[in-house]
């Protein structure tokens, strides 16, 4: 690691939890984001500042006017341009040393197979359902681990779903697919500006912990924050034995 990285990341070396080494783990790492909105810009910004050295970044999206109300990766100058390229241009002038791939499209059973093989971590932050379906079947089949996080209104959730444990549960554990809830979208429904800061950063928190292998992980528990009471709960989520996912894996 050269002089200029070592003081970049001095403030992680110095936790006995990374070290060195560690930050030398996450420099190697490969992590890819679902979604630069949001959610993403915050969780992909601290990866970035954090070193991970690889990220990969989906959406299919342009930076609108009223993104900029909670979507702290993108300026005012950059509407009209597509959130991948404003959110990478965000992570360069964050961290140079990183890697950042900007894919402006979806992510679909077309792509994500390819993608999430060549990750170490994978984060959703998406607000499709279909689409986190799509991440998560990916997930499983790759053996990877997925921080999914979501956020409406003053309400907010995250959890970890890491196929490398057999008995941890996937989203569709969860979150059964023919199940899908009704179409929530922050045009119609409204969101708490900082409620997606929080649960991205979360999110960013949960993917370095599993790319230096810190236990314990969000996996098989579910956190919901109130953001009006700023009050969380946790629901243990058991692995699905008939789960039409990770069942067959």
């Amino acid at each position: 690691m050269q002089d200029d990285a070592l003081l970049r990341y001095s403030r992680h070396i110095l936790l006995d939890e990374i070290g060195i080494e560690g930050q030398e783990r996450l420099n190697a790492a490969h992590a890819l984001v679902i979604g630069a909105g949001g959610l993403g810009s915050p969780a992909a910004m601290y990866l970035a500042c954090a070193g991970v050295g690889h990220i990969i970044v989906v959406d299919p999206d342009t930076v609108d006017l009223t993104n900029l109300q909670r979507q702290i990766a993108h300026t005012t100058t950059r509407v009209g341009e597509p959130k991948v390229d404003s959110l990478a241009t965000t992570l360069q002038g964050l961290n140079p040393l990183v890697q950042v791939t900007a894919v402006h499209g979806k992510a679909d059973t077309d792509t994500l197979p390819d993608w999430v093989k060549r990750a170490d971590v994978v984060l959703d932050c998406c607000d499709n359902f279909n689409t986190r379906q799509a991440v998560n079947a990916a997930c499983v089949a790759q053996r990877k681990p997925l921080v999914s996080g979501a956020a409406i209104r003053f309400d907010g959730q995250i959890s970890v779903f890491d196929p490398r444990a057999d008995e941890a549960p996937c989203y569709a554990c969860a979150f059964p697919p023919g199940d899908a809830p009704p179409e929530t979208q922050c045009a119609t429904m409204g969101v708490f500006a900082p409620l997606v800061g929080i649960i991205g950063a979360m999110q960013a928190a949960e993917a370095l912990k599993l790319l230096l292998g810190l236990t314990p992980s969000l996996a098989g528990r579910l956190l919901m924050l109130d953001g009006r009471s700023m009050e969380w709960n946790e629901v243990r989520l058991p692995r699905q034995t008939l789960c039409p996912v990770c069942a067959v894996r």
